[in-house]
C-alpha cells in the first residue's frame, strides 16, 4: 500500500515561480496597503469603479500571468506516483492546476483565480474568457439567459472564485483538508509561515493525530516546534529533491 502524503502550500512555493507574496516584508499589501481593496467584497458589490479596478488589477497582476515552477511540477510528479492524497493551498494563483495536479487532490482554501462565477445565479465562467474581453467589457455581468424570465439575461455580477475579504472560505474546504491531513501518513508544509487561519490549524490537527510533519520554509513558522523535519533550503531546490527521494524510497520498499 502506497504512502499517503498530504501537502499544504503557501506563498513561498509561488514566489519561487516569480509571484510576489502579499504579506511578507516585501509583499504587495505590505508596500501598498491600498491594494487590499482589490479583494474587498463590500467595495466590489457596491462600486462599479472598484469592480473595474479589481478586474484590471487582477488581469495585469503577476498572479494571472505566472506559470508553474519546478516546485509546482514536483508535486504533480508526486501525484503521478500515487502518493499525494491532498494538496491544500492558501494560494489562489491556479498554478497547481496549471502544473498538472488534479481537482481530486487540490483544495483551494482561499479560492482560485482560474474560475469565476455569477454572484446571483452561480453560473460558472472561465476567468480566461473574461480577461480576453476585459478591454471591451470592463465590469462583467452574467449573460446566462433565464428561461423563467423570458430569456432575459441574468445580469448578476461576475467575480473570480478568489475568496475576497469579508467572504467565507469555500464550503467544505477546511473540513476536507482536516480530514485528509489527519488520515495521511505524512504532512508536508511548503512555503507557509502558518500565520493565516483557519488554514494554519491543519498543522496542529495533524500533529495531534500523530502524523509526522515536514515544514519547508526559508523563515521560521508558527508551528516549527511540531515538525519532525525542518527544511530551510530554497523551495525550488529542496522540494523536487524531496519528491525524488520520497518516490525512490517508496519504490524500493
Amino acid at each position: 500500500m502506497s504512502t499517503h502524503i498530504a501537502v499544504l502550500t503557501g506563498a513561498g512555493i509561488s514566489t519561487s515561480a516569480g509571484i510576489p507574496d502579499f504579506r511578507g516584508p516585501d509583499g504587495v499589501w505590505t508596500k501598498h496597503p491600498d491594494q487590499m481593496q482589490v479583494y474587498d467584497i463590500e467595495a466590489f458589490l457596491h462600486s462599479k469603479a472598484a469592480r473595474e479596478y479589481s478586474w484590471r488589477w487582477q488581469k495585469e497582476s503577476p498572479v494571472w500571468k505566472a506559470q508553474p515552477g519546478i516546485a509546482h511540477k514536483a508535486l504533480a510528479k508526486l501525484e503521478e506516483a500515487g502518493m499525494l492524497s491532498l494538496l491544500a493551498t492558501q494560494n489562489f494563483d491556479a498554478l497547481h492546476e496549471k502544473a498538472g495536479n488534479s481537482p481530486d487532490v487540490i483544495v483551494n482554501l482561499h479560492g482560485t483565480i482560474g474560475s469565476s462565477h455569477c454572484m446571483t445565479c452561480a453560473a460558472p465562467y472561465r476567468t480566461s474568457d473574461i480577461m480576453d474581453q476585459l478591454d471591451q467589457v470592463s465590469d462583467p455581468h452574467c449573460r446566462r439567459k433565464l428561461h423563467y424570465q423570458g430569456d432575459l439575461p441574468c445580469n448578476g455580477l461576475i467575480k473570480t472564485d478568489v475568496v475576497y475579504f469579508g467572504e467565507a472560505l469555500p464550503e467544505g474546504a477546511m473540513e476536507k483538508s482536516l480530514r485528509l491531513s489527519t488520515q495521511a501518513d505524512q504532512l508536508w508544509v511548503i512555503g507557509s509561515t502558518l500565520e493565516v487561519f483557519p488554514a494554519a490549524s491543519i498543522v496542529p490537527a495533524a500533529a495531534q493525530a500523530g502524523v509526522p510533519i515536514t515544514i519547508m520554509n526559508m523563515g521560521r513558522t508558527r508551528y516549527d516546534r511540531l515538525a519532525k523535519r525542518l527544511i530551510r533550503e530554497p523551495i525550488q531546490d529542496a522540494l523536487p529533491k524531496l519528491v525524488e527521494e520520497t518516490i525512490a524510497s517508496e519504490q524500493a520498499a
